[in-house]
């Protein structure tokens, strides 16, 4: 192991070995557990934006350990890995101190921090991954440790979400395990390759490489919340708010959507997959669960629910633009990695606020909260916006680079899909702003309900309010700065130029 390998290898320690020990940690260790907590977020951080530079100035980073014969764990970094990698650290240290102070007077925290922190080191180990076998390890840890946190209040609803989310996951897990034996059996234990590494065997074994695809989008299919593979994450929703702003925002949804990317860019290739008729139909499920999601969403009174269903649609966006295969329809989905991370969370977090402080849980309890929390309900107003797709915020930024994407690859029907999401989009999301901001409460709000909450400068606590703020300026700030190099805009696009080969790609 060399220092650049050292250096992907630290990345992955800095949250996990914090995480262990909290374990240990007794529950009136407070200020310990805290300081374990923010040194890891930070030291992660830290560690990605130096890996980050050091590929920007074309240094090449990797890390090899042997399995077996023939077989290792790789970790290594590419600009698309850092993407994930990047969005995964900055949002993990600001949903930390979100998470600080919503549990601050919980039990079983140090059993909480200590799986949420084996949670970010699977989740930075799927975007450092250099192989699928690399990839499967991570993604079934992650499994693994999400669990506990889905489980965490342990009532009956958490047990019974528990239970359905881990069948749903292990059986997929038990797919994606066959489907990669399977290709590795058949083209080796190669490494993400752009453009892809099995077009020799498409002419002997384009049967094989279809059934493969399946099995693969089946596996990852699960994670990403496709349509019909999704019903356990509005069931999720029993978690804590911190969870529920980990599952959609930053680790769970987000590692199947970044594995359905890696196949179809890194395993397959674009080309490969254009010519096995491959893309038409995962085009098909993407516009399926992006409409049904929608669907959902507007029938669902509960907040939380609301939001749940609004991810199952939102993260079909990111499928949808690898499915069309064409380099505008690549940058908006590739985008929308990052787009639909950090408005999600803005929107995770302010329900939580709304639910801890005032509690508030369904649409029409939010009637005048935008006058007792404006702050708050700003937030969610600039996080409901974008997801709509008002312009220059980021959900405009990738709607309109996938309609252009669809137009493309002359994909006309798609402009339709995204015209009918735009508008259930703004169905579901205008009523709560407009009972937020114009509606009349009828009887006195009540006190803050969590000790902690109690006298307070601020509408809420401070370590709830802050994070929320926070990556709701984030938010805005990618789609005003969209044009500016630097932005995830311009670092997608530098991706999809320099590291993939799309048909079209010239044009």
């Amino acid at each position: 192991m060399n220092d650049a390998g050292g250096l992907l290898l630290t990345i992955l320690l800095s949250s996990l070995l914090p995480g262990i020990a909290i374990f240990f940690l007794a529950e009136h260790r407070r200020r310990l557990r805290i300081g374990l907590n923010l040194t890891g977020a930070v030291t992660k951080l830290v560690l990605v934006g130096v890996l980050l530079l050091g590929v920007l100035r074309g240094d090449e980073y990797r890390f090899s350990l042997p399995l077996m014969p023939g077989i290792d764990l790789v970790l290594a970094a590419d600009s698309l890995s850092l993407l994930f990698a990047t969005l995964s650290a900055v949002l993990w240290l600001v949903t930390t101190v979100y998470a600080i102070g919503y549990l601050e007077h919980s039990p079983r925290r140090s059993r909480f921090f200590g799986f949420f922190s084996l949670c970010v080191s699977a989740t930075v180990g799927i975007a450092l991954s250099g192989n699928l076998i690399t990839f499967l390890i991570f993604y079934e840890i992650l499994t693994l440790a999400t669990w506990p946190l889905v489980v965490h209040r342990g009532t009956p609803a958490a047990l019974r979400a528990g239970r359905l989310y881990l069948g749903y996951t292990l059986t997929s897990g038990l797919v994606l395990f066959t489907a990669i034996v399977w290709l590795t059996l058949l083209a080796g234990a190669e490494g993400f390759t752009p453009g892809g590494y099995l077009e020799s065997l498409a002419e002997t074994h384009a049967v094989t490489l279809q059934v493969l695809f399946v099995l693969l989008m089946v596996g990852f299919g699960v994670k990403a919340a496709l349509v019909p593979l999704h019903s356990w994450l509005p069931i999720a929703m029993v978690a804590p708010a911190p969870v529920s702003a980990l599952l959609h925002a930053v680790a769970v949804v987000k590692a199947g959507a970044f594995g359905i990317v890696r196949v179809v860019n890194d395993v397959y290739g674009a080309e490969l997959a254009l010519e096995l008729g491959l893309t038409t139909g995962l085009l098909v499920v993407a516009a399926i669960t992006i409409l049904y999601g929608s669907i959902q969403a507007l029938r669902a009174q509960d907040l939380k629910q609301r939001l749940a269903f609004s991810t199952v649609s939102q993260v079909a966006y990111i499928v949808l633009g690898v499915a069309l295969a064409g380099p505008l329809g690549v940058i908006g989905g590739l985008v929308h990695l990052v787009h639909q991370g950090l408005t999600k969370i803005t929107l995770f977090f302010c329900a939580g606020n709304f639910a801890e402080t005032l509690g508030i849980h369904k649409v029409r309890e939010m009637d005048g909260v935008g006058r007792r929390m404006p702050w708050t309900m700003l937030a969610f107003t600039m996080g409901a916006l974008g997801m709509i797709g008002l312009p220059p915020l980021a959900g405009f930024v990738t709607k309109w680079h996938l309609g252009l994407g669809a137009l493309q690859v002359d994909a006309l029907w798609v402009l339709w899909v995204l015209v009918l999401s735009g508008l259930l989009n703004a169905a579901y999301f205008l009523p709560p702003i407009i009972r937020g901001w114009l509606g009349e409460r009828r009887e006195p709000w009540p006190e803050p309900m969590r000790e902690q909450i109690g006298p307070t400068r601020f509408e809420t606590h401070w370590m709830l309010l802050v994070p929320t703020l926070l990556v709701a300026a984030l938010s805005i700030l990618t789609g005003l700065l969209a044009a500016v190099g630097l932005s995830p805009l311009g670092w997608v696009a530098v991706i999809v130029q320099r590291d993939y080969i799309i048909p079209g790609l010239d044009t």
